[in-house]
């Protein structure tokens, strides 16, 4: 027999993914319109049957495979070395508190400064290609992560530690046990974040030195006022951000099932 509050959730999630669809639909629909009847100059604006058709060019050609396999090979390394670093030091400063105390100045320094106006910097560190960006779509994201996660850490109940510390529990069990279990969707939120956060570190690189990836198309298409080759790549970068925020989600409910 069903749950009727679990039938009641599934009547939601459908009404919810109708109207997100429909309100999809309206904007193409009224875009190509006001395109067409000349309202919004398609120059300016472009027309998503024009992007559509540049589309299917790029995919016959198979050059648009290209661009987002090293934009995407980008974001991946920037996401993963990004989150794991920036979860590797929360761990050194809530393990250490004087380590915590003295680095929390240069932190804050760090968190202020525009990462994204240091990326001609840390290209010329790091050097051109897939090296220099990911060090800058790393730089974007490692230090959100590191102030994010140690808060988590932190923000943990003191009682439960105190209950394991009585059980002659190690700083280790703590941590495995009791901390990073109590922030899995906390770290999981911060992963999905991490996602756009590497995408601007890419794109950003990509716009200053790269001769492919979608950042490179966009940057192209405005350099010669190609505005249907922006769209496409915006689009392009827009249905695979959604595409890996859904993966997350995804291994979030899984992991959510799986606990309960």
């Amino acid at each position: 027999m069903n749950n009727p509050f679990l039938k009641r959730r599934r009547k939601e999630a459908i009404k919810v993914l109708i109207a997100q669809i429909v309100i999809l639909v309206l904007f193409v629909g009224i875009w190509e319109l006001l395109s067409s009847l000349e309202i919004i100059d398609a120059f300016l604006f472009s027309k998503p049957s024009r992007i559509v058709k540049l589309l299917k060019t790029y995919i016959v050609t198979k050059t648009i495979y290209k661009h987002i396999g090293i934009s995407l090979l980008e974001t991946l390394l920037g996401l993963v070395i990004g989150t794991l670093a920036g979860l590797l030091i929360a761990i050194i400063l809530w393990w250490n508190k004087i380590i915590a105390k003295i680095m929390e100045p240069f932190l804050v320094v760090l968190n202020a400064l525009p990462k994204t106006a240091l990326a001609p910097i840390i290209i010329i560190w790091m050097g051109t290609g897939i090296k220099g960006i990911t060090a800058v779509a790393v730089s974007i994201s490692l230090v959100l992560t590191i102030i994010s996660a140690y808060n988590y850490f932190i923000q943990v109940e003191e009682e439960k530690i105190k209950m394991l510390q009585s059980f002659n529990a190690t700083k280790l069990q703590i941590l495995f046990k009791l901390v990073i279990p109590a922030n899995l969707a906390n770290i999981i939120s911060l992963i999905k974040i991490n996602i756009g956060m590497s995408w601007v570190g890419v794109i950003v690189g990509e716009f200053i030195v790269s001769r492919y990836g979608i950042g490179y198309l966009i940057m192209y298409g405005s350099q010669v006022f190609n505005m249907d080759l922006v769209m496409m790549g915006v689009i392009v970068l827009a249905i695979i951000s959604f595409v890996m925020y859904e993966v997350v989600n995804i291994i979030e409910k899984n992991i959510k099932r799986k606990r309960n």
